[in-house]
């Protein structure tokens, strides 16, 4: 037997005709002494929803599946599943999502993430008011491991529905997501209707969600409060160091060309939506080349690889202005450009470039 429901599984005796019911599923490996501050953050500080967790335990080496039992002792809220061996994230989000989740919303939580109070009020009421709304997300909150919680802000200041399609556009247009993952609350029936998590993506999956998703609904953001704690350490910082960010580079190509592949039927504009990613793809691949002169970090920014990438994402890659400036800076040198970084124009438009994408993110979520 694959897993085994261990405890729990009861709604609570009281249900209101119009709150709402979520399910949140908490996949756990080797994160039992994070489950007791996940676990309250869902059901002590979400009052509003009818909330229900099922906590899947991956078969941990540790005692985490005896923390989540234990909590689920104390809660009938709270049902544990344990698998006797190890299936991999994407079975379990999988499992949780698809097999057991059967609340008019879904969210998925990380057993070291937490959600912010009243977030799942928060999405569910911008969802119950906009049927045409396939998910729901605001801004997360990250936080140093061993580090504290920052100061959340839980009084939002409205709501905005973008068009599936408009918002999706964005994405391919940027070539980057906007959401993090444990800040999202999604229509159950939608998620049934899209699927589980493509297990050829174990890297790429989250961004690749939203984005199905998003090609069949529209996306809800909320407005003003912030909606989840995600914690940060060395197992979730790939993208920090020098060769994880060509990983990145290359694990967010392929998710965009298999959401163009299973969505095909739904995107018209396919061609243009996959031009639009490649180019910008192959343009943030050259940047990072670029910025590794500026930086004087040419020893250790694997530059060939990223302009190989830059070609396989766009043929013509050396017509683009990111060339250009990598060329340059090549002529310069990587002991010399360091000092000249400050004048050079490119450098001061990506300072420029970033500020402004950070700054539309954490107004309006995109």
């Amino acid at each position: 037997m694959a897993s085994r429901t261990l405890a729990g599984g009861h709604r609570r005796g009281l249900v209101f005709p119009t709150m709402s019911t979520v399910s949140v599923v908490i996949p756990c490996y080797k994160y039992g002494h994070f489950l007791a501050d996940c676990v309250s953050s869902v059901l002590d500080e979400q009052d509003g929803v009818d909330v229900r967790v099922l906590i899947i335990d991956d078969a941990s080496p540790d005692d985490s599946a005896e923390t989540a039992l234990k909590l689920a002792a104390t809660d009938p809220r709270i049902q544990v599943r344990v698998h006797e061996t190890n299936k991999g994230h994407i079975a379990t989000y999988n499992e949780g999502l698809l097999e057991w989740a059967d609340g008019d919303y879904v969210a998925l939580l990380s057993a070291d993430d937490r959600l912010v109070p009243g977030a799942l009020v928060r999405a569910a009421a911008l969802l119950d008011a906009h049927p045409e709304a396939g998910f729901a997300y605001g801004r997360p909150l990250r936080f140093q491991h061993g580090g504290p919680l920052p100061k959340a802000r839980t009084q939002g200041t409205g709501s905005v529905v973008y068009p599936g399609h408009w918002w999706l556009d964005r994405r391919f247009r940027e070539g980057t997501g906007c959401i993090t993952s444990p800040e999202v609350v999604v229509r159950t029936s939608l998620q049934r209707e899209v699927g589980g998590y493509d297990p050829e993506l174990p890297h790429a999956g989250d961004i690749e969600m939203w984005m199905r998703l998003a090609a069949r609904a529209d996306v809800g953001y909320v407005r003003g409060a912030d909606q989840a704690f995600y914690r940060v350490h060395g197992d979730n910082m790939s993208t920090t160091d020098f060769g994880g960010q060509l990983d990145d580079l290359r694990q967010r190509l392929v998710a965009y060309d298999s959401v163009l592949t299973k969505c095909a039927d739904l995107l018209p504009q396919a061609d243009h939506l996959a031009t639009s990613v490649h180019t910008r793809l192959a343009r943030y691949a050259l940047r990072r080349a670029y910025r590794a002169y500026d930086r004087g970090r040419t020893d250790v920014v694997p530059v060939d690889e990223l302009v190989a990438f830059a070609g396989e994402c766009l043929p013509e890659y050396e017509s683009l202005s990111e060339y250009r400036a990598l060329r340059l800076r090549q002529r310069i040198g990587a002991r010399t450009m360091p000092y000249l970084q400050p004048l050079v124009w490119s450098a001061v438009a990506e300072r420029g470039r970033e500020w402004l994408w950070w700054e539309s993110w954490k107004r309006r979520g995109i």
